[in-house]
C-alpha cells in the first residue's frame, strides 16, 4: 500500500467541484430572503448535506471505475486517491458511505423541521448519486448524465433550498434553476468531451461519444447560450431582478471554453476548457447570488 501524502484528504473530496453542490444552496436561498427571514439552521443542514452527498458522489464514481479498470496512474482527470494516494477501494467506498450517513441525519432533521414527504426526495437523490456510476448500468456511461446531473444539482437543490425557507417552490426558483441545471450539465458533457476516445473504448454511450467531437462542443455552446438566454428571459419576462444579469459577465469565459475546446482534442490539451467550463458555473452562479444580495441590500 503506497504511503499517504499530506493532504489525500483534501484531494479525496476534489474541492474544485463542490461549488457545484453549494452554489445552488446559496442560489436558491439568497432567492427568497427577501420574503422571509433566514432560517440559519435549515440552511447549513441543506448546505452540508448536498456538499456531503456530492463528495459521497465522487467516491462512488472513483471506486467504480477503479473496479471496472478504466482508472489507472496515467489517466487524466481522476480523483486519484486509489491509484495515487494509497487508499484501498474499500476505504473509499466506507468514506462514501459515512458521508451518506451523515446526509441522511440531516435530511432528518431538515424533514421533522418542514415536511416529511422531503424524505422521498432525500432518499432518491441519494440513490441517484449512487447509480450515478454504480449499478449494473451507470447513468454516466449513458447519454442521460448530463441531464440528471442538472436536474437533481439544479432544480431539486436550488428548489429545496428555497422551500426550507418559505415552505414553497415559488417561479423564481425556477427560472434560476433553468440556467444553472444547464451549467452543471455542461461541467458532466466537457469532463465527457475530455474522455471521448476513452469511454468509447470501454463501451459508455455518452453524448460526446454518440455524436462525436466537434458535434459535442456545439451542444456545449448550447448549453452556454441556452443558460444565457433563461437568466435574461428571467429578468426581462418575469421580474427577477436585474442584478442577476450579473451572470453575464462570464460569457468571455464560455467563448474561450468552447474554443478550445474546438481546437485541441488531446484529453491533457483539454484540461484548461475543462477547468474554465466549471469557472463558468462557479461564477456565473457567484454572480447571481451577489445580484440577489446587492437587490435586497437596495430594497
Amino acid at each position: 500500500m503506497k504511503k499517504r501524502e499530506k493532504g489525500a484528504y483534501w484531494r479525496m473530496i476534489r474541492p474544485h467541484t463542490l461549488t457545484a453542490s453549494f452554489i445552488p444552496v446559496l442560489l436558491g436561498t439568497f432567492i427568497v430572503l427577501g420574503q422571509v427571514e433566514l432560517k440559519l439552521g435549515l440552511f447549513l443542514a441543506m448546505l452540508i448535506a448536498s456538499v456531503l452527498i456530492q463528495i459521497a458522489t465522487n467516491l462512488f464514481n472513483e471506486y467504480y471505475d477503479y473496479k471496472r479498470g478504466l482508472d489507472h496512474e496515467g489517466s487524466i482527470g481522476i480523483g486519484g486517491s486509489i491509484v495515487r494516494d494509497g487508499f484501498t477501494p474499500g476505504q473509499v467506498l466506507g468514506i462514501a458511505l459515512g458521508m451518506y450517513g451523515v446526509a441522511a441525519v440531516l435530511g432528518l432533521y431538515i424533514a421533522a423541521s418542514t415536511s416529511w414527504h422531503l424524505i422521498w426526495i432525500g432518499v432518491l437523490s441519494m440513490v441517484v448519486g449512487f447509480l450515478y456510476t454504480g449499478g449494473p448500468l451507470p447513468i454516466a456511461y449513458t447519454p442521460f448524465g448530463e441531464l440528471v446531473a442538472g436536474l437533481f444539482m439544479g432544480y431539486v437543490i436550488i428548489g429545496i433550498s428555497g422551500y426550507l425557507q418559505i415552505g414553497t417552490v415559488t417561479t423564481e426558483l425556477l427560472l434560476v434553476s433553468f440556467p444553472m441545471a444547464l451549467l452543471i450539465g455542461a461541467i458532466l458533457l466537457a469532463n465527457n468531451i475530455r474522455d471521448l476516445d476513452n469511454d468509447k473504448v470501454n463501451g459508455r454511450k455518452t453524448i460526446a461519444c454518440l455524436v462525436g467531437h466537434r458535434r459535442a462542443v456545439l451542444v456545449l455552446a448550447g448549453f452556454f447560450i441556452a443558460a444565457l438566454i433563461g437568466i435574461i428571459v428571467a429578468v426581462v419576462g418575469f421580474g427577477v431582478t436585474p442584478w442577476v444579469l450579473l451572470s453575464l459577465l462570464t460569457i468571455p469565459i464560455m467563448i474561450r471554453a468552447v474554443k478550445r475546446f474546438w481546437v485541441k482534442q488531446e484529453p491533457a490539451q483539454l484540461m484548461p476548457a475543462m477547468a474554465m467550463t466549471a469557472k463558468v458555473n462557479t461564477l456565473f452562479g457567484a454572480w447571481m447570488v451577489l445580484g440577489l444580495m446587492v437587490a435586497r441590500f437596495i430594497a
